[in-house]
């Protein structure tokens, strides 16, 4: 008994000799990953503010940089396409057009009120000033003069009306620069008529009074560019 006593004692001290041996060299656990860190959120961003609505009215003279000075007559909605669209009748009595114009495209467009009277002084100054002309070509001349004269500016406007002048005592125009003058003194009139509540005759007069004061002409030159007008 004593002999079969020790035998198991020294069984048991070997197994839990064996179980130590193991527990230490049981591979450790991995460590748990750190988390990754979340990826930056993407700002939304601003939303872009709204165009400013025209503060066009009913009945009020505007000038539209094509035709010049028009009248609203009112302001109508028509559906197309299934979207409700609100437009500016535009009449232009001289030219018996009538234009219809989105109200959300009226900026865009250039459309504007009337100048001021300040604006309008400016202009006139502007003609008793000296005229220039660019020894260019005709045809590139020309050019330019339409543009500032469908640009819609009452100073560019005065500027072509200026320059394309003749006095009695000075050349004829030729059939294309009388063409530009007579479009520009006409635009520049109706926005002077329109601003000041005169007639197109008495505005037409107060141009001419300016112009009639203009100095000398004068012209600007450029090297290696010759001057040339076409009838």
């Amino acid at each position: 008994m004593a002999a079969a006593k020790s035998r198991a004692e020294k069984a048991g001290k070997a197994a839990a000799a064996q179980a130590a041996v193991s527990k230490q060299t049981a591979a450790p656990k991995p460590a748990t990953a750190p988390a990754k860190p979340e990826a930056p959120k993407a700002k939304a961003e601003p939303a872009k503010p709204a165009a400013p609505k025209p503060n066009f009215k009913a009945k009020e003279f505007v000038v539209y940089p094509a035709h010049g000075v028009g009248q609203i007559l009112e302001i109508e909605e028509q559906e197309v396409a299934g979207h409700r669209l609100e437009l500016f009748v535009i009449n232009f009595d001289k030219e018996k057009m009538t234009l219809r114009v989105p109200t959300n495209k009226a900026n865009a467009v250039g459309m504007r009120k009337l100048s001021d009277s300040g604006v309008v002084d400016s202009a006139l100054e502007t003609l008793r000033g000296r005229a220039r002309i660019k020894r260019t070509m005709w045809s590139r001349r020309a050019q330019e003069y339409e543009a500032k004269i469908n640009s819609g500016d009452l100073i560019s406007i005065a500027e072509v009306v200026r320059d394309l002048y003749r006095s009695e005592r000075q050349p004829e125009q030729s059939y294309s620069e009388r063409q530009l003058y007579e479009a520009a003194l006409d635009r520049m009139a109706r926005e002077v008529a329109a601003v000041e509540r005169i007639g197109e005759d008495a505005a037409i007069q107060r141009v001419e009074q300016a112009l009639q004061g203009t100095p000398k002409r004068e012209k600007s030159e450029k090297p290696g560019e010759e001057s040339s007008e076409a009838a």
